[in-house]
């Protein structure tokens, strides 16, 4: 294997102008590290950014949080100020994993893992967050709910690395996160849930490890949106099966998913929900 390692974003840049089809950037290697086991993944070049200070920086404004591309969970988690201000930011950092990995793993690179299990991106899908991409053409903005195309499938491009997130700064009424894993740590989502409203933006409801990325739930929204009438889980399952496409797999089966997923929304809005009794 080959570590390339940039001291700066143009350098960075410049290499994956030149090399980048071939390279993966990494970030806190947490992901990395996780399938060191496999072969496969010691092999191909690497494009190391943890030198890339400028990356690291975390920023609350009167508009909007800006979480650098090389920052930790446990830089949001630790900022009294930031937590506040975004409370389910603060919740998901504080359940990906154990403290080492939240003083490594990074915001930017739970997005780019593409990982369907991802708490990051669940947070940050239900504030609506949107992807800084830079390359030496410039930098674009890419909505988060339309970042990931499919299984591992994301807008980046090989010449390009996340260099921030912004996350809109706004007032909601309710919001909540919630993981259902094997144990109370340590553990990795067999199903997670994020809700927020507001008048502006309205229901958003993301969920994950129910479908090939983490998604946002539109049939849910638009029954929170109407007010429908929901007596039980069960009067939500037509909108969750509309809206999801669980698997079985080691951690669990799709059944379980679609039911417990249900049942986090219902028993966490019935009395926050119009319509929910």
């Amino acid at each position: 294997m080959e570590v390339l390692q940039p001291t700066n974003l143009d350098d960075a840049l410049a290499i994956l102008a030149d090399r980048g089809e071939t390279v993966t950037p990494i970030a806190g290697g947490t992901d990395l590290l996780v399938a060191w086991h496999e072969q496969r993944r010691w092999e191909g070049t690497f494009l190391d950014l943890s030198r890339l200070g400028e990356l690291s920086e975390v920023r609350l404004t009167d508009d909007a949080l800006h979480i650098g591309g090389m920052a930790t969970y446990w830089d949001v988690a630790a900022d009294r100020a930031v937590a506040e201000a975004f409370p389910l930011l603060e919740q998901a950092a504080r359940q990906v994993g154990s403290i080492q990995i939240q003083m490594r793993g990074t915001w930017a690179g739970n997005i780019a893992n593409a990982s369907p299990a991802a708490d990051g991106v669940l947070a940050l899908l239900a504030y609506g967050a949107t992807v800084i991409l830079a390359s030496q053409q410039g930098t674009c903005e890419v909505p988060l709910d339309r970042y990931y195309h499919g299984y591992k499938q994301t807008a980046r491009m090989p010449n390009q690395i996340i260099t921030a997130i912004r996350v809109p700064r706004r007032t909601y009424d309710v919001e909540l996160f919630e993981k259902v894993g094997s144990r109370a740590a340590l553990t990795i989502s067999k199903v997670g849930m994020a809700v927020t409203h507001n008048e502006q933006t309205g229901w958003v409801v993301a969920a994950n490890s129910v479908a090939p990325f983490v998604c946002r739930c539109p049939a849910l929204e638009k029954l929170l949106t109407d007010g429908c009438t929901v007596r039980s889980p069960d009067d939500l399952l037509p909108a969750v099966d509309s809206d999801t496409r669980p698997i079985d797999d080691v951690r669990s089966t799709a059944r379980y998913r679609r039911i417990v997923l249900s049942r986090i929304i219902y028993f966490g809005l019935r009395d926050a929900a119009p319509g929910f009794e």
